[in-house]
């Protein structure tokens, strides 16, 4: 809705023209009412209006000196031009309309107002400020588009080295670093929660303008770098403690800062934002460090060479039996002692060789484990999923304490595979003796309780269902044979007497050894002659 004030000393003409307005223009206008110019000035101040209609001749302040002071007057939060005017006078001074003349007055009206006039120059001034919002509509269109296209840029210009003076001179132009207010600092920014999650980078991105601004913090750009996290430039470096301070007080201890030291000129923006980085990754080292500055890294960072030996025998002793290893020769691998000074890059190249020496050849060999234990090789695969450095180290113990155990299950299964034909073999060699699982069990070297499942595991079958069918499936061979008698094919294959055997053998086959040979005698007679006469033919 638009704001229009009144301003005339006579109350029947202020009364009279807000009655005829508010009924030519219902809902339209916020009507506001003033008795001279100085109520009006204060008016404007604490609402702002688009259209002022003022008398020229008033007490205290006239109509001209408001106009005056309303065009020097700064403008308020709620408008971005000044108001349109619209003079009244009861008088035909030709002074009063060079006035309003030279004021860009949008029309002088005569006392007494006629009401057509009236409404037309309302209708103009309505007209004027569609306009004007159309224009700064299409105004903060192309705005944000150049800054858009410049916050683009300005991320390109952060990772260019060994500038020309004509490409310095064509990056100030594209960034418009004349506005930038020297000295500046660049500070990397990004929020971690303890299990290594992190905010949108959205988010993070307005929270860290809020914060900013809170602390009276000035800017000359703010954007996202090609990693997601919130590069700001520009304040003082004690702004940014004060901002690092304010998210502590807030709760927000999952943000992370790092800070370079001063710049001056364009190509120092590249060289501090790097150093705002490399700071922000010496976050991970020290827990509980929400701002790290790069003036106080350690200036001789250590860096060794990868221990690909103690890498591999990391790698080797897991599933052996050694597990309480481990943690010792991670301790050496990262050389923990030495953490406070060493290089990030270190523990990302170490990290690095785990994965591909370590964990990736682990599933290569053995295949995947539990799905919890997939999850934890996921996440300790990258070092930003972690929030601090011994996080990821404890995980890391803790994924390797699992494939240990993992492979160990695995090497065991291998192992109890081999048993378990041995134990077959033996059975297939033996069944005509008085085994039992005992027996096998011993010969096998393996717990009676642990051989039972393992047994039945691998074969389908209890013990003493399988050697049944072993002994019924060699009794079989030998009443095909027909030679022996059915209680010496009992003894045969390792029954106590033929009464045991018969109902063993009923038992899976559905008929009783003597039925069995019978039946074999039969199928022999009926093949046999075709045979005879398929030969004649």
């Amino acid at each position: 809705m638009t704001n229009l004030m009144i301003v005339d000393d006579e109350k029947n003409i202020r009364l009279g023209l807000k009655t005829m307005i508010e009924r030519e223009f219902p809902d339209q206008f916020a009507l506001f009412t003033a008795t001279q110019g100085a109520e009006a000035l204060e008016l404007y101040r604490e609402h702002g209006a688009e259209i002022i209609i003022t008398d020229i001749r008033m007490p205290v302040m006239d109509g001209i000196t408001l106009i005056e002071k309303l065009s020097a007057e700064p403008l308020p939060a709620s408008q971005n031009e000044r108001p349109l005017i619209i003079i009244l006078s009861g008088y035909e001074d030709f002074e009063y309309a060079k006035a309003a003349i030279r004021y860009q007055a949008i029309d002088y009206l005569l006392k007494p107002i006629h009401r057509d006039e009236l409404f037309t120059a309302l209708r103009q001034c309505k007209d004027q400020l569609a306009r004007r919002s159309l224009i700064a509509e299409q105004m903060a269109i192309t705005e944000g588009y150049r800054l858009q296209v410049q916050l683009v840029r300005l991320q390109d210009l952060l990772m260019q080295r060994d500038l020309s003076k004509d490409e310095i001179r064509l990056w100030s132009k594209e960034i418009d670093f004349e506005q930038y207010s020297l000295p500046f600092s660049v500070a990397v920014l990004t929020y971690k929660y303890e299990d290594g999650s992190r905010i949108k980078k959205e988010g993070l991105k307005a929270l860290a303008e809020d914060l900013f601004g809170s602390v009276e913090g000035q800017l000359n750009a703010s954007l996202l770098d090609r990693e997601g996290r919130v590069v700001l430039i520009g304040g003082t470096q004690q702004k940014f403690a004060d901002m690092s301070l304010l998210a502590s007080s807030k709760g927000l201890n999952g943000l992370l800062i790092g800070v370079s030291e001063e710049g001056n000129r364009l190509e120092d923006l590249a060289k501090c934002y790097c150093q705002a980085s490399e700071s922000l990754n010496y976050s991970f080292i020290y827990p509980k460090t929400r701002l790290i500055w790069y003036a106080e890294l350690p200036k001789e960072r250590l860096f060794y060479a990868i221990p690909m030996e103690d890498i591999r025998k990391l790698g080797n002793i897991l599933g052996t039996g050694r597990e309480k290893e481990i943690s010792p020769l991670l301790h050496q691998i990262f050389r923990i002692d030495q953490l406070a000074g060493i290089d990030t890059q270190y523990l990302e190249a170490v990290s690095k060789q785990i994965n591909e020496q370590v964990l990736d050849e682990v599933f290569r060999i053995y295949g995947e484990a539990s799905v919890e234990v997939i999850k934890l090789y996921r996440k300790v695969g990258d070092l930003s999923n972690f929030d601090h450095f011994h996080n990821y180290f404890r995980s890391l113990e803790q994924l390797l304490s699992s494939l240990d155990k993992y492979i160990k299950e695995i090497r065991s299964a291998h192992t109890e595979h081999g048993d378990m034909k041995e134990a077959v073999a033996f059975i297939e060699a033996n069944y005509h003796r008085p085994l039992n699982m005992a027996m096998v069990s011993n010969h096998v070297s393996l717990n009676y309780s642990y051989f039972s499942e393992a047994f039945k595991t691998f074969t389908g079958e209890s013990f003493v269902t399988y050697l049944k069918k072993v002994r019924i499936r060699k009794a079989k061979e030998l009443i095909g044979n027909g030679s022996l008698k059915i209680a010496e094919i009992s003894e045969a294959v390792g029954f106590e007497n033929t009464r045991h055997f018969s109902r063993v053998f009923k038992e899976l086959e559905g008929i009783s050894p003597f039925e069995y040979r019978g039946k074999l005698f039969v199928e022999s007679e009926r093949f046999t002659p075709q045979e005879n006469t398929g030969n004649e033919d």
